[in-house]
């Protein structure tokens, strides 16, 4: 699920036998389903370096203490995830013209890193989305970070772990999602390996898999609160 801007159709399933759109764009996002660093590729913006961490004294604005990530089913989450994936896919990748929304969004399940001010859920700062293509068969795409947050150590990594026990805990047997090639060391890293290598939206991905036996099941459909205390360079 690292940068990967995600393809309407279901990826091919293999014969028998942890990082951060593009489920990301080049220096910034990262594919349609994962992006890269910029964080970048089709799919949002996750640091592939957020785990060499400095003080929050480097970040050039403030940043919350205090961030969740669930499965969005507030409307003013739903709505935040997608204005994030427009700003990720659209304004900043250009990946698509005007909305990166397809036939896949109808049956979905989408994930939401939310920010927190106080004790209070702020805004959505990050999202991805998942779905089962077919029995026990899931995929992850749309995966995005919102810029002033790629170098929050933890988010986009998060979001991808999220994403694939909550796809297990339903019952998945296998879990794809196209990403760039910028971010295939990421996912590599995160236990995930490369099945082939395609063109999607005129940028290279590769089809990668990830090794369930790292993802246990996860049921609450949300992960504690994360309180970084550093940032990434």
């Amino acid at each position: 699920m690292a940068a990967t801007t995600g393809s309407s159709h279901p990826p091919p399933q293999p014969s028998p036998a942890r990082r951060e759109e593009a489920l990301f764009p080049p220096g910034g996002g990262q594919g349609p389903f994962f992006s890269p660093p910029l964080l970048g590729g089709v799919g949002g913006g996750v640091q592939a370096t957020d785990a060499q961490i400095f003080p929050f004294a480097s970040l050039d604005r403030f940043v919350p203490s205090q961030f969740s990530i669930r499965i969005a089913t507030d409307p003013w989450e739903l709505a935040g995830c997608r204005a994030l994936r427009r700003a990720v896919f659209c304004n900043e990748q250009k990946i698509f013209a005007h909305d990166d929304r397809d036939a896949i969004d109808d049956i979905a399940i989408t994930l939401a890193a939310i920010s927190w001010m106080a004790v209070a859920p702020d805004q959505v700062v990050g999202t991805v989305r998942i779905h089962e293509s077919e029995p026990g068969i899931w995929s992850g795409s749309r995966l995005a970070v919102e810029r002033s947050c790629r170098r929050v150590g933890g988010i986009g990594t998060e979001l991808i772990r999220l994403a694939v026990c909550t796809a297990h805990a339903r019952g998945a047997r296998a879990f794809f999602a196209h990403v760039q090639q910028a971010n295939v060391k990421l996912f590599q890293s995160l236990h995930w390996r490369s099945l082939e290598s395609v063109s999607l939206h005129g940028h290279p991905h590769d089809l990668m898999r990830a090794d369930l036996a790292h993802y246990p099941p996860h049921h609450a459909g949300e992960i504690s609160l994360l309180r970084p205390l550093k940032a990434a360079a």
